[in-house]
């Protein structure tokens, strides 16, 4: 009989994960156990057959230090997640809550910076933000694609579920013009982030329905709703008229910072109503059980991607940049 050195084997075995997925693989190392059950089959009470539905996977940490926990509980992320639901509801979507789970994390991972913007230059004077978002694909820092790898669990439908991950301060970086020759990198702490396709094109297809979540919104609107619209119309700040920016504060839509809810339609609504129905993240399920799923992106999910069509909206300087 041959005798295996299993020891041998396993450093081949991590060698090859190591080359298949690049410098930062990463194993997944947390133990997570489901809680609340009982809310998770309540909350689920509604899901009908033959309607689209994205899936929400919720990761809550268990070792987060008490002073956030005070401010933001699970059930505080619950109360979120209900009103995400009626909001998605009354555009025809509905939120199936797979699960909520809970276990301890690398504290190290408490608090993130979220994007690398090491290989990122000023988006110029010469194209919108979704084509300069399309030239210069934003792609997860170090310590986020750990953090990531570490909390998302590995499972055949991964690239098609929306993943609500609780964390203490995600922060982002970005550039923005002073004046006509300056530019300055700003970096801001987030309430969410949805780590949206039309902007994050090099995220691993295993990691791409992340949105992380450290905050109620007080105002009524729900901050959960507004991430999953960055998720799942795959647009900016914007509404209607107000063309997509960095932050955007005003009352009307859901995708703008204030108490709006609505997922507007046809081109005066910028089409998110039937961006949202064409998402990769949407799927119908048959009465057979078979699930049947929207068309994956075809060119990563910039703004622009094929999957939309028409259902763009040409602003600023897209009309003589469309070429790109």
């Amino acid at each position: 009989m041959r005798k295996v050195n299993t020891g041998g084997l396993l450093l081949a075995v991590l060698i090859t994960l190591t080359m298949c997925f690049g410098e930062f693989a990463v194993a997944q190392t947390n133990v997570w156990k489901i809680v609340h059950a009982d809310i998770v089959d309540r909350l689920n009470g509604d899901i009908k057959a033959d309607t689209p539905t994205a899936d929400i996977g919720i990761y809550y940490p268990s070792n987060l230090d008490k002073a956030f926990t005070n401010k933001f509980s699970i059930n505080d992320l619950v109360a979120e997640f209900v009103k995400a639901k009626d909001i998605f509801a009354v555009a025809g979507v509905q939120l199936n809550l797979l699960w909520i789970k809970t276990g301890d994390i690398k504290p190290a991972f408490f608090e993130i910076q979220a994007n690398d913007i090491s290989r990122k230059t000023p988006g110029g004077n010469y194209a919108n933000m979704y084509r300069d978002s399309r030239r210069q694909e934003s792609g997860l820092s170090r310590e986020a694609h750990e953090a990531f790898e570490s909390i998302i669990e590995t499972h055949p439908d991964n690239d098609r579920t929306v993943y609500i991950v609780v964390l203490q301060d995600v922060f982002m970086s970005f550039y923005e013009q002073q004046d006509e020759r300056t530019w300055e990198i700003r970096t801001i702490t987030t309430g969410g982030l949805s780590f949206p396709a039309y902007s994050y094109q090099k995220i691993p297809r295993k990691l791409r329905g992340v949105i992380t979540v450290n905050k109620s919104d007080t105002r009524g609107r729900g901050l959960v709703a507004h991430e999953l619209g960055h998720k799942l119309i795959n647009v900016s700040h914007e509404y209607r008229d107000v063309d997509p920016q960095h932050e955007v504060r005003a009352d009307g839509g859901l995708m703008l910072y204030g108490t709006g809810t609505e997922i507007a339609s046809g081109k005066d609504g910028r089409w998110h109503q039937e961006r949202l129905h064409l998402s990769p993240f949407i799927y119908i399920q048959k009465n057979n059980d078979e699930r049947v799923w929207n068309a994956d992106y075809a060119e990563g999910g910039h703004y622009y991607d094929p999957i939309y069509g028409d259902k763009v909206i040409e602003f600023g300087l897209s009309k003589e940049s469309s070429a790109n």
